[in-house]
């Protein structure tokens, strides 16, 4: 189950990183002056409710709780790198399915935003849903934490409920076998 979970937070990370590559290189969405300045520095509209809106986030996810010191930047690699090892270590003992694959998503997303924060000093968002209402503007990793996150809640506050009610173990893998 660990060779799942590193597989996917690997294809997390590299997705992540392929596509901030390529709004900042393909699309050069970052000119000069546009994260010092703090505006939106490109911006697609692609559909009604789906446009690509690139900006530099120094906050955590959803660009809430905005850093904007060096200090603060480097606890949030600090806090996120932690956060990928904590889940890390605890994928090496993840046996259910759905933890494997929640603790794949939040690692790679994690590591992800680390890596930009290292190399930029802020985190590439680039994905807006504004016409559905969303008004935050994310990127592949932020979705990956999240979708993650909400895996992980569904399994302690269901899945494992309704299995302790079963009288199963609430961690064992699925077995297909008849008993």
């Amino acid at each position: 189950m660990l060779r799942i979970g590193l597989i996917i937070a690997v294809a997390v990370l590299i997705l992540d990183q392929a596509t901030k590559y390529w709004v900042l290189e393909g699309l050069n969405f970052s000119p000069p002056g546009c994260r010092e300045f703090h505006f939106r520095c490109g911006r697609i509209e692609i559909s009604p409710i789906f446009d690509l809106t690139m900006l530099w986030n120094e906050g955590i996810s959803f660009g809430l709780f905005r850093a904007g010191s060096e200090g603060a930047r480097w606890a949030l690699v600090a806090l996120q790198g932690g956060i990928a090892c904590l889940f890390g270590w605890w994928l090496m003992s993840a046996r259910a399915p759905m933890t494997v694959w929640a603790l794949g998503l939040v690692i790679g997303g994690a590591l992800g935003n680390v890596l930009d924060r290292v190399r930029f000093g802020a985190v590439v968002d680039f994905l807006d849903f504004s016409g559905l209402g969303f008004p935050w503007v994310f990127n592949v990793a932020d979705a990956a934490i999240n979708v993650g996150a909400a895996l992980l809640a569904v399994e302690f506050l269901i899945l494992r409920r309704e299995a302790k009610l079963r009288g199963e173990d609430p961690a064992a893998p699925k077995s297909d076998a008849a008993s």
